[in-house]
């Protein structure tokens, strides 16, 4: 059997692993078989988190329209309720610019 010398390959794969795993504390940034293990676990957790983020903001949206609306009087799901019967299509991302940023309009859409 031919004998295979990996030296270029093996050395790029590890300071490709080795410069992800940068900042990392400890042996976490400097020894290979850690560092791979953590920046795996690293890249898995930020996979995650960029589904949460999502359900995260809209979390948020949603919290600061019904905050807004309750002060007019009304709560969320029948702002929205009123909102799909009067066929206003927007979404939570701009309501809830709205109902920071300019009261007044909110109030508009509330009262349709």
């Amino acid at each position: 059997m031919v004998r295979v010398k990996r030296g270029n390959v093996a050395r790029k794969r590890r300071k490709k692993v080795l410069a992800l795993a940068s900042g990392y504390r400890g042996a976490h940034s400097v020894l290979f078989r850690v560092a791979n293990q953590q920046v795996m676990k690293a890249l898995r957790y930020s996979y995650i988190g960029r589904k949460q983020k999502k359900r995260i903001f809209r979390k948020i949206w949603i919290t600061r329209i019904n905050a807004a609306s309750r002060l007019n009087g009304i709560n969320y799901s029948q702002l929205i309720h009123r909102l799909k019967k009067s066929n206003i299509d927007i979404n939570r991302k701009i309501l809830s610019q709205i109902a920071i940023l300019d009261s007044s309009t909110f109030k508009v859409l509330i009262n349709n």
